[in-house]
């Protein structure tokens, strides 16, 4: 007697699970059926609606024909006015027109509704302007600023390229001076000379083109434009700049010697 009551009861759950499944699957078939498309549209493949054709538009929940000017193409695009101007042409309003090349200039962009000027010239409002090189100079390509540079040796100056007057002892280089030569090692830059650098004993050339142009040996320390040893107090030693000391620990500095005790005594 009690086993067949739970079959009995599993087949009703199952009766009605199903009859429920039928019911969510009608509704949504229903749901589907309801959706109407219009004419010269299709169904989303990935979502519920439908998307207007290639060459349409939506209008009020219908689809139209869009108007396609001359030198156009279609896009199939949701967002925009669905066509775009062929290469060589810009969108101006409701039309696409034929880029005008100014002369010496060319089409530029990925569309090509765009154009920028030939190597030599550069853009002055609606026309191309021929760069002037002067003497000793060389065209860059750069556009943006003069769109040439001098030769080496020259630098520009008022539109000119003049020669750069390198002191003795010295070399054509980049300078952060911008004087465009820098001092032979051994030498240091001084009212546009290049004056012989004066080490003192104890010390050695830093080969930096900025500053004194030495330094001191390590245990020594800049005095008066010499270098004097480090004395080193007792219990001391040289730190790490050579030109100092630190106490031994745990001794501490105390003025010019090394003490023991708490920091506090």
């Amino acid at each position: 007697m009690n086993t067949r009551k739970p079959t009995f009861t599993m087949s009703v759950l199952t009766m009605i699970s199903m009859a429920a499944l039928g019911g969510i699957a009608g509704l949504a078939q229903a749901q589907v059926a309801a959706v109407v498309i219009p004419a010269n549209a299709s169904a989303q493949p990935y979502a519920n609606g439908w998307k207007c054709d290639m060459g349409f538009k939506e209008t009020d929940g219908t689809c139209t024909a869009l108007t396609v000017p001359a030198n156009a193409y279609l896009t199939d695009s949701s967002y925009g006015k669905g066509w775009a101007c062929i290469y060589g042409h810009e969108q101006k309003g409701d039309t696409c027109e034929a880029v005008t090349l100014p002369p010496n200039a060319r089409l530029n962009g990925s569309s090509g509704d765009r154009w920028q000027c030939n190597r030599g010239y550069r853009q002055d409002q609606e026309a191309c302007a021929a760069i002037s090189v002067p003497a000793n100079g060389y065209l860059t390509g750069n556009t943006n600023g003069a769109g040439w540079a001098c030769d080496r040796g020259y630098q520009a100056t008022n539109g000119a390229c003049v020669a750069i007057a390198v002191p003795s002892n010295g070399y054509l280089a980049f300078s952060w001076s911008n004087s465009g030569w820098e001092c032979d090692r051994g030498y240091i830059a001084s009212d546009g000379r290049c004056d012989a650098i004066k080490v003192p004993a104890n010390g050695y050339l830093s080969g930096r083109s900025y500053g004194q142009g030495w330094e001191c040996e390590h245990g020594f320390q800049e005095v008066k434009s010499s270098c004097v040893a480090v004395a080193l107090p007792e219990n001391a030693h040289m730190d790490f700049s050579g030109s100092g000391w630190d106490c031994n620990k745990p001794y501490r500095k105390q003025q010019n010697s090394c003490v023991a005790g708490d920091r506090n005594d």
